[in-house]
């Protein structure tokens, strides 16, 4: 349907319904209004890395996962693959007559909160702490999600939660998030601002307050900001009973009326909940008018209506997607490869990987081997094919008659073993030991979800769990070569000496035990980034509750990490260099300017790989408030062995301004640096096998 006669038609529509039709259109459960034609619907669907609590569906690896990645273009094809299922399992349930929830189009997805601190359980569902690459990677799978007409969507994408919404989780539902002005609009609204200005169709408001105002009922986030200087044209939602908190736990109103008329009349359209049934009470008693009832009805309306579901059934461009597309070989090809992209080698003393055949007695150990939850994370699907790590390497091995594999539990993965358990098998015998340790989404997760933490599906330390690690002491002392294996959604910090190579694999998806086995054994190479720091400890981290962004992430972080952002190590290995006679086409810049960065990448190693360019930028030297760096571009391309890619990159003035104490970005004269690496310019971090970056000096005027 054209757009103006979608409006004159979704005008029809409002002008017929009575006060209580238009008000049952504003909750995620819609009942349907049978003499306007319009058929029920229930708002609420996820789809995070995968469609998700529907039933089958290919479970690809983890958002933070797929952020590790560093690769736009491939994220969005997995946003594809996604919508393709979704699609294909609207148009079954369609014809089945199920109408429910997680059977329509509008997904609440992605998470793009910036994974502030590592304790967060639900930081898994980011793309990490970096504004700038949270950005990209969310525009790609909302772009994957939406397709490429904003009049006809594919689906409906969900930028969330707005805003400044990153733990402590037991305290979501109360906490007062204290911000300044500079690290809102520095760190915490970028990503945000960037989706909407590219067109993603919802944006999900968060549970917490912000500067004393609930989050769903705050005119400052959802008029000043949202609508009035982002421009803002979509359809805004609650998280889920978000604004009874208005009255039952963050006081802020007397009355379920009074909370549904704040949050309507700050511009929440649509209620996750049971609160809004409450405004035709409301608009009675003269606390929200008919007109703003009528303006969240229309936005809801016009989403639906670009979804195609007042279309004749012949106008729908994906009818054709059914059964047969989920869950296919081709999205569990590329479930598999986005495994493969995502891993992060974080050690690798005397090249002990890849395995390849030099080692004939393999001892797998460890929770992880077997367990299939340390593939999934949260907000799954449900594979017919979960690949255990214990079942990849398996498979891997069992061709080659020369290798023995042999496998143990050794100690539990959520408390410590009775002493008379610590085994081992046959480790005198072994050649090579891997252990399979860290976390699973019984650990770390959403509130209620993790059933194995003790603070509502967050950490309260970083480090790998005592009982792990001790067990993994053990193991040590064995004085094998020792193969770590970690999986989780977030840092975990280990002793630098407990492995002689370490390899994140976050919660890889349902091919997952497949891609660690190519991985370890040299099939692939792996060339993942950490999206996220991994600090030495928790004694490094800033209390958890404070929510100014000193101490925090690599721009911002002081004191030497474990790991920084944006690290990871390859087979190969990769030195960059200028393309021409300067890294930069130009030694000076002013305001509506921008310069270009030529970069030559060289593997210089015996192996083909794919190597991640970051673009820095430094204030020369930075104040005292100021980022340490920022990341500014990425890409990630495959440079064969022993050649050399040539890659270039426009920086406009922005990428140079800085956010002021009042929240303005201006671009301030002085000196900076451009900075080419394969990680964030930290100390230590040469030390750890990066390769040396390049940067030249510019001058802002």
């Amino acid at each position: 349907m054209h757009k103006e006669a979608r409006e004159r038609a979704i005008t029809a529509l409002v002008s017929k319904m009575t006060l209580e039709e238009k008000v049952s259109q504003l909750s995620y459960t819609s009942p349907a209004i049978e003499r306007l034609g319009i058929p029920a619907y229930n708002w609420w669907n996820e789809c995070l890395h995968g469609v998700a609590r529907s039933g089958i569906a290919t479970v690809f690896p983890q958002a933070i996962a797929l952020a590790a990645t560093f690769d736009e273009g491939f994220v969005q094809e997995v946003a594809k693959a996604i919508s393709d299922e979704a699609r294909a399992k609207y148009n079954e349930a369609l014809k089945q007559g199920n109408r429910g929830q997680y059977r329509g189009l509008t997904f609440w997805t992605p998470n793009i909160n910036i994974f502030r601190d590592p304790r967060w359980g639900r930081g898994q569902e980011t793309y990490g702490e970096d504004p700038y690459l949270t950005s990209r990677i969310g525009l790609a799978f909302v772009k994957g999600l939406q397709g490429d007409d904003p009049e006809q969507l594919k689906t409906a994408a969900c930028a969330k939660h707005f805003a400044v919404h990153s733990g402590p989780e037991n305290q979501r539902h109360t906490f007062d998030a204290q911000v300044s002005k500079k690290d809102l609009f520095e760190t915490y609204l970028p990503a945000f601002q960037a989706l909407v200005e590219q067109g993603v169709e919802a944006v999900m408001a968060a549970y917490n307050r912000l500067l004393g105002e609930p989050c769903c009922g705050s005119a400052y986030l959802l008029q000043n900001i949202l609508r009035e200087q982002w421009g803002f044209k979509g359809h805004v939602v609650s998280d889920c009973w978000a604004i009874r908190d208005f009255h039952e736990n963050h006081r802020v109103s007397p009355s379920p009326e009074a909370s549904a008329a704040k949050a309507l009349n700050a511009g929440c359209d649509l209620n996750c909940g049971c609160t809004y049934p409450y405004l035709t009470v409301a608009c009675k008693q003269g606390l929200v008018s008919e007109a703003a009832i009528d303006r969240a009805l229309t936005r809801l309306l016009r989403t639906r209506f670009k979804l195609g579901m007042f279309d004749p059934p012949e106008q729908d461009p994906y009818r054709s997607l059914g059964r047969e597309t989920i869950n296919g070989e081709k999205h569990r090809a590329l479930a598999l490869e986005a495994a493969y992209k995502s891993m992060v080698l974080l050690k690798n003393d005397k090249r002990l990987l890849p395995l390849a055949d030099r080692f004939k007695h393999i001892l797998l150990l460890g929770p992880g081997a077997a367990n299939p939850h340390t593939l999934l994370g949260n907000y799954y699907g449900i594979s017919p094919r979960l690949v255990t790590i214990l079942e990849g390497l398996a498979e891997k091995v069992k061709g080659r008659y020369g290798i023995n594999l042999e496998y143990r539990q050794g100690c539990l993965q959520y408390e410590a073993n009775h002493p008379s358990h610590m085994l081992f098998g046959d480790a005198h015998e072994t050649d090579v030991i891997i252990g399979v340790f860290g976390l699973d989404g019984a650990m770390e997760g959403e509130e209620g979800d993790a059933i194995a933490s003790d603070s509502n599906g967050d950490r309260e330390a970083i480090e790998l769990p005592p009982w792990q690690l001790a067990y993994l002491r053990k193991i040590r002392a064995e004085g094998k070569p020792l193969v770590l294996v970690l999986t989780g959604g977030s840092p975990i910090a280990v002793p630098e000496d407990i492995a002689d190579a370490i390899l994140f694999v976050w919660y890889p998806g349902e091919q997952g035990g497949t891609a660690v086995a190519d991985i370890l054994f040299g099939d692939r190479s792996p060339a993942g980034k950490l999206p996220v720091t991994f600090p030495a400890s928790t004694a490094q981290l800033p209390p958890y509750d404070n929510y100014a962004m000193q101490g925090r992430t690599y721009r911002y972080m002081r004191e030497q990490p474990l790991y920084p952002f944006g690290f990871g190590l390859s087979y190969t290995s990769f030195r960059f260099g200028y393309a021409g006679a300067s890294l930069l086409s130009a030694k000076e810049l002013r305001a509506g300017e921008s310069v270009q960065v030529s970069v030559q990448v060289t593997n210089t190693g015996d192996r083909d790989g794919e190597a991640v360019i970051q673009v820095y930028v430094a204030k020369d030297p930075p104040g005292a408030d100021d980022p340490i760096a920022s990341l500014r571009k990425f890409e990630r391309p495959f440079i064969p062995a022993g050649e050399t890619v040539t890659r270039c990159f426009d920086l406009p003035a922005s990428a140079f301004e800085t956010i002021t104490e009042e929240g303005l970005s201006v671009l301030v004269p002085g000196s900076y640096k451009v900075i080419v690496a394969d990680a964030a310019p930290l100390p230590g971090v040469l030390e750890k096998g990066a390769s040396p970056p390049v940067s030249a000096a510019i001058r802002v005027r």
